[in-house]
């Protein structure tokens, strides 16, 4: 079984964008020619993910009017506060439904095969609580971090903990069970808090993206992508 439902996180401030965001959300910051949300956006409809839900907070109004030119957008605005990651998924469960959901950043651009999909391939109900898609750090175009994750031949991921480097870099997509959600009793946090928990049960997974993928939640990283994308 294969989540129906996805959960694009485009509620932040966009700090990291600095003068690019004062006057307008991140998500419509315009990357490769069109609203960067709308290359998320791209890659769930061409999966076939037709049930797509979009928190919004920090500028919300003009993004939901965006989203409101699309077909199968749900925004879920998030208010009085932001509610971070792990706290948005789950304000939008009643939504969503509960079960499985793809949830993605929205400030990255991948440059070839579509995560979704593979990632759909890839999953085990039976033995993963969750699947991240990772990039090779030299393929993380715009990261200049040590990595995230290391995985073990099982495929399980481990943090990069104390470590100088690790391999891996998450990429903000994932598939995700979201029955535990319910078990965490804060408003706001972290999606973090539900993959510690999936990793001290050996139920946290990863798989690697072959290609190239782009981190374009600042302006440098911005002008790295359209200097990939005109070279491909």
């Amino acid at each position: 079984m294969h989540p129906k439902s996805a959960m694009v996180f485009a509620a932040g401030f966009g700090t990291r964008m600095r003068h690019l965001t004062e006057n307008t959300p991140k998500p419509l910051v315009p990357v490769l020619g069109k609203p960067m949300i709308d290359h998320t956006l791209d890659i769930l409809s061409d999966a076939g993910i037709t049930n797509v839900f979009v928190n919004t907070h920090y500028f919300a109004e003009p993004l939901e009017e965006h989203l409101k030119t699309k077909e199968n957008i749900t925004p879920i605005r998030e208010e009085p506060e932001i509610l971070e990651t792990g706290g948005g998924l789950k304000n939008a469960l009643p939504q969503i439904g509960a079960g499985l959901v793809f949830t993605l950043n929205c400030d990255s651009i991948w440059f070839d095969a579509n995560p979704i999909q593979q990632l759909s391939s890839a999953w085990n109900a039976s033995a993963m609580d969750g699947l991240l898609m990772l990039i090779k750090k030299p393929n993380a175009i715009g990261y200049a971090g040590s990595g995230d994750f290391f995985l073990t031949e099982q495929a399980q991921l481990k943090r990069r903990g104390g470590a100088a480097e690790a391999p891996y870099v998450y990429s903000g997509v994932q598939i995700i069970k979201t029955d535990a959600l319910a078990g965490i009793r804060d408003t706001c946090f972290s999606l973090n808090l539900l993959w510690e928990q999936m990793i001290a049960n050996n139920r946290l997974y990863g798989i690697v993206y072959d290609g190239f993928w782009a981190d374009v939640g600042y302006p440098e990283g911005i002008a790295l992508a359209e200097q990939k994308a005109a070279d491909v």
